[in-house]
């Protein structure tokens, strides 16, 4: 199928429809940075908080060197909590040493939890080892969706030094943490997460089970000793 001209597109984001901003704006995904952001901004500000997560996700994606500060613009000042954790989402996809800060800001300061969530999954996608404090006190949140995401984001930045603070979560309720946990000791090579692992193993929800199967493979497949 022939990619619609820029002009086409354009004038599609303009229009009154909401169906027809949307496809104009899931077109843009053929076309490169420079010239797909500059229309992904038009939208933005859109009535439809549905495709402004759309178009923020897009700032992830395609990379230009405005779309840092565009989103933490967003993330900073948007009154709408989902589409500041959109934002914050998006700032982990660009990879952006920078942006560790802001998502720094965001986990302290922001009052939503589902921001908190994504500047936590974020500092993860960053492999930036400064995040280890924050991810720490993310790990004893109340809220259990931030235990996954802290727990989660500790393997993603290899901190061998977490392995003694998540193994706690080996008994937890919730079979979704138990999961994360199993997927990132795979991550972190060191006895006490291969005996973990292989508690983790027996687990009777068979995606834990599976996960922690996977992890012992891959820590085998890097040359520890399992």
């Amino acid at each position: 199928m022939a990619v619609p001209s820029l002009e086409k597109i354009s004038a599609q984001l303009d229009s009154p429809n909401l169906r027809d901003r949307m496809v104009a704006l899931a077109s843009l995904r053929d076309i490169p940075a420079e010239e797909a952001v500059p229309l992904i901004k038009k939208v933005l500000d859109d009535e439809s908080l549905q495709l402004r997560s759309m178009a923020i996700f897009a700032l992830g994606i395609k990379q230009t060197s405005e779309c840092y500060s565009i989103l933490v613009k967003i993330l900073e000042t948007d009154p709408d909590y989902g589409i500041r954790a959109d934002a914050a989402g998006a700032l982990g996809y660009l990879g952006d040493g920078r942006a560790f800060e802001p998502l720094s800001r965001a986990f302290y300061e922001d009052t939503d939890w589902l921001v908190r969530f994504s500047a936590a999954v974020s500092l993860g996608n960053l492999k930036d080892t400064r995040a280890r404090e924050i991810l720490y006190k993310a790990l004893d949140s109340e809220e259990v969706v931030l235990q996954q995401a802290a727990i989660a984001a500790l393997g993603e930045i290899k901190d061998i030094d977490a392995v003694d603070r998540v193994l706690r979560f080996a008994q937890s309720d919730d079979w979704l943490v138990r999961q994360r946990l199993a997927e990132t000791l795979g991550q972190l090579p060191t006895p006490k997460s291969v005996s973990a692992l292989k508690y983790l193993e027996k687990d009777s929800h068979e995606n834990v089970a599976e996960a922690a199967r996977i992890s012992l493979k891959r820590l085998e497949e890097t040359g520890y000793q399992v």
